[in-house]
């Protein structure tokens, strides 16, 4: 049967801000604050040490990077993103004047919203799943990623036809976060300057804004709501999670905000993830920032826990968390007199999926933080769906100890050998062969896709070398799997051979095909999104 593979970060991301500029910053002065220190040298001060050193860490980005931002983006940074334990230390003005300083440009006047483009009118949604649709991360609770013709309103002659119709710009933000939702003729979208969008899929129009409290990553579940006492009506629910570790319901035909709830009292949590909609409860996995600050001097690293949050869907209340890591992170010592907090890490990037048959949950899980090494770290777990009870643990890349910063750090929290940083990015998506056979498909960033048995423990059926990983590169973010072949989409960032995309047999794990990047392409592995019958890439 053939197939049409699609990269859903060029296609689906829409267009970054239309109002980029080169940035201009050797042609400005720097940023003084009424007799205080300028922009200048509160970035040596609090910033040039990683941003501007040598032997910097590869994920950190370089003044030439941040120059290319926006001042909003780096306030956002310094403020509830990556750097704000940096910037917790630094008034509002002195985090605006590092960030027109490494941009060059000034503060444009508050925020931009949308003037123009609104819809003139917005009809309910009715029987929203009836016609195509992609719903969350999945676009069902499986995950597979993959989409019959039928569903995507697609055939083979259709393909070569394809032309933009329209564009939307997200103000304020210099990159396109969130994997759009379409149901029901509309396009439901986050953002990175915390907007979520309700567009109108044929012309683009703007149905409704709403403002979370923190940039949305997530890609957004739509599920129906409870009709109200003597109503014969439904009405439906959008769900999504924000990078400061909140929650939301809004009604999905006005954006008006049903609850909200926070899932993690850590100072550093994020939620990177798509929630996971099923059955009238809405699965959170749980991540943080910690791995990117535990060795900075005088951060008392690690204490956080990765953990999956069951949430009732109609009113926000929490029925379960469950850690990924079963013991409570305490103080610890070395030798050396140097203290630490452990064991700590786990966190969960991507998202959970369902398996209907076993009543279970499945999650991929990140690497440890800190010691001690445990086995349910860089894992595949399958929870109970009722009672989140951890059923079995598959760890495929032990002694993984990793927080950035450690290879030019004296941190206690560092770890003697630091780990290579594999991750699981992926979510780990389960699906089913010709022959009946149930398989849960997951790839590492070490660069191997795995084929796990959901009857026996997790354990592994085979496993392929799709590339040679690193802390950047790998596979990140997508899987797709359809009865015949896995897809594998590999980055390889910062490796001399380019990555690509591996279609795997799912019976056997061996190669069927592989297209690789152009030499010059850089980037990292995008989510890959399978079409039934359609034709192979070739």
């Amino acid at each position: 049967m053939p197939y049409l593979i699609s990269l859903l970060a060029g296609v689906l991301s829409f267009s970054a801000s239309a109002t980029a500029q080169e940035p201009a910053q050797a042609e400005l002065p720097p940023v003084q604050l009424d007799g205080q220190r300028d922009g200048q040298s509160l970035f040596q001060t609090n910033c040039a040490v990683c941003h501007a050193s040598a032997d910097a860490d590869s994920r950190t980005p370089t003044v030439a990077e941040l120059a290319g931002r926006s001042p909003q983006e780096i306030v956002q940074s310094l403020t509830d993103g990556a750097m704000r334990y940096q910037g917790y230390a630094l008034s509002g003005e002195e985090r605006r004047a590092i960030a027109m300083f490494v941009t060059g440009r000034s503060f444009e006047t508050g925020m931009m919203h949308e003037t123009i483009g609104k819809c003139e009118q917005s009809p309910v949604l009715q029987a929203p799943f009836a016609g195509p649709h992609w719903n969350g991360w999945g676009p069902d609770s499986r995950n597979t990623h993959a989409q019959s013709a039928e569903m995507a309103g697609l055939t083979e002659q259709d393909i070569p036809k394809l032309r933009l119709q329209w564009a939307f710009g997200f103000p304020d933000t210099s990159s396109a976060w969130s994997q759009p939702t379409v149901v029901g003729g509309r396009i439901f979208v986050g953002s990175q300057s915390a907007y979520v969008y309700s567009l109108d899929a044929k012309t683009g129009c703007t149905h409704w804004t709403y403002a979370a409290r923190g940039g949305v990553r997530s890609a957004i579940s739509v599920g129906e709501m409870h009709a109200a006492e003597g109503s014969d009506i439904t009405t439906f629910a959008v769900y999504f999670a924000d990078m400061r570790g909140n929650v939301y319901a809004l009604n999905a035909d006005t954006g008006e905000e049903l609850w909200q709830v926070s899932v993690e009292e850590h100072p550093l949590v994020r939620l990177t993830v798509s929630p996971t909609l099923h059955e009238g409860r809405l699965y959170v996995p749980v991540s943080s920032y910690e791995e990117s600050q535990g060795a900075s001097p005088g951060y008392a690293c690690c204490t956080f826990r990765g953990s999956v949050v069951a949430l009732d869907a109609a009113s926000g209340v929490m029925l379960w968390q469950r850690y990924t890591i079963d013991e409570v992170p305490t103080m610890r010592s070395r030798p050396d007199g140097g203290r630490y907090f452990g064991p700590a890490g786990g966190a969960i990037w991507s998202s959970p999926s369902i398996d209907v048959k076993r009543n279970r949950l499945y999650v991929s899980v990140g690497n440890n933080y800190t010691e001690p090494q445990k086995t349910t770290t860089n894992a595949v777990l399958a929870l109970d769906l009722d009672s989140g009870e951890i059923i079995w643990s598959m760890q495929t890349e032990p002694d993984d100890i990793f927080i950035t910063g450690c290879r030019n750090s004296d941190s206690a929290a560092c770890p003697e050998e630091v780990g290579p940083d594999y991750d699981f990015g992926t979510a780990p998506l389960i699906t089913t062969s010709h022959s009946g056979k149930d398989l849960i498909i997951v790839g590492q960033k070490s660069g191997v896709g795995f084929a796990m048995d959901p009857d026996d423990s997790g354990k592994v059926v085979w496993q392929y070398r799709a590339g040679l990983g690193s802390a950047q590169g790998g596979i990140q973010w997508g899987t797709a799997a359809d009865a015949e072949k896995a897809y594998f989409p590999v980055s390889d960032l910062f490796r001399e051979i380019p990555g690509g995309l591996h279609a795997v047999d799912l019976l056997t794990g061996e190669r069927s095909w592989l297209r690789r990047l152009p030499n010059w392409f850089v980037g990292h592995s995008a989510e890959v999104a399978m079409g039934h019958n359609l034709p192979r890439l070739q």
